[in-house]
């Protein structure tokens, strides 16, 4: 399958199944709660550290145009993609 044009959330909801079907069964567990997995949302390989940082660079290593997404092991959100307006009140 071709990555090229995925968005950000197609990303997201690839690598996402990937972990509900089938990692997640296998890492979270005692050790790896609170380390960061990064996942190639196309081939569904994955690496775990505890920042993320080493296991994304072993897969771009692998494959330069893999589309990756990193979530912390046991928590529902790691990293948010872009960011948030500032909100500021006049009075």
């Amino acid at each position: 399958m071709e990555a090229l044009f995925w968005t950000i959330e197609e990303v997201a909801q690839r690598a996402k199944q990937f972990y509900e079907h089938g990692i997640r069964q296998q890492v979270e567990h005692g050790d790896n709660i609170g380390k960061m997995i990064v996942i190639d949302a196309e081939t569904g390989e994955y690496g775990i550290d505890k920042t993320g940082v080493e296991s994304a660079l072993r897969l771009k290593q692998k494959s330069p145009n893999a589309r990756l997404f990193t979530m912390r092991i046991g928590y529902d959100v790691a990293v948010s993609f872009g960011h948030a307006p500032m909100v500021r009140t006049v009075e």
